[in-house]
């Protein structure tokens, strides 16, 4: 790479960081602004950190966070788990049916989630869990299977078959070729995965809206529109509960990046 090209992939890339940062930067300045009696901004060097317990107590923000954890800490375990085992038949196995099955499931990522959300919220009004979590947690695995199967699938695929059948020369069961030789090297694309679900998971705004009307279960993000009256918004107050709720998921790459970035390059590689 020349001189040249260097400089201009630098640049390129600082002006994607700016232009990535900015909002981030912008909605924590907002969030840390003294706020008028009308709830907008009066200055931008008077700061404070007043509007986080505002945003916590006016955004019900230890229920809704309690609420999206306890969504989050089962349906993502849970999607995982069967997109892994899905996958992992998918991937590794041949059966009849396994072709059609899994264009199914590639079929499933085009249908709209807007255009399936009624439909689900009168069978689980029918079933009798509308208004608990069940109800969002069901429908979140259930929503995050098509892509899980499809990428876990094609993850699994990668696997050298050599590797898959010197295990079952040494007599290793399925579930054993799955747990010492296909799990580990896929690992990367399964953390990726769990990653991804945590995120949309989290930060899914409708499904919560129209499954749970308890105010005491309503998750993270559904808790922002307590913010924004009939007249007036309080958009230090918003920005600052959305801060809270974004800091978890900011946090969890944090700690996942190398595994994320891992999993992506991988799946490249592959693909």
């Amino acid at each position: 790479m020349t001189k040249r090209e260097l400089w201009v992939t630098n640049a390129c890339l600082t002006i994607a960081v700016v232009f990535a940062l900015a909002p981030v930067v912008g909605i924590v300045l907002v969030a840390l602004q003294v706020t008028s009696p009308g709830g907008g901004i009066t200055s931008l060097t008077n700061l404070t950190l007043h509007n986080f317990s505002t945003a916590w107590a006016q955004g019900y923000m230890s229920d809704s966070l309690r609420s999206s954890a306890i969504i989050v800490a089962i349906s993502v375990p849970t999607a995982t788990l069967c997109c892994t085992l899905a996958g992992y038949a998918f991937g590794t196995m041949r059966w009849p049916g396994r072709g059609p099955l899994l264009g199914l499931f590639v079929f499933a990522l085009m249908i709209p989630i807007e255009g399936t959300l009624i439909p689900i919220y009168f069978i689980w009004r029918d079933v009798g869990i509308v208004d608990t979590y069940w109800a969002v947690i069901l429908t979140e695995v259930g929503y995050s299977m098509p892509f899980g199967v499809f990428w876990l699938s094609q993850a699994f695929r990668g696997v050298p078959r050599e590797l898959l059948e010197a295990a079952r020369i040494d007599r290793a069961s399925t579930w054993q070729t799955f747990r010492l030789v296909a799990g580990p090297m896929c690992m990367p694309a399964i953390t990726t995965l769990a990653a991804l679900q945590f995120m949309w998971v989290w930060n899914d705004f409708l499904m919560p809206l129209v499954m749970i009307s308890s105010q005491g279960r309503l998750t993270a993000t559904v808790s922002l529109s307590f913010f924004q009256g009939e007249y007036v918004v309080n958009y230090t107050a918003l920005a600052a509960a959305s801060v809270i709720v974004a800091l978890p998921v900011v946090t969890a790459y944090i700690f996942l990046q190398r595994k994320f970035i891992a999993g992506f390059a991988s799946g490249a590689v592959k693909a």
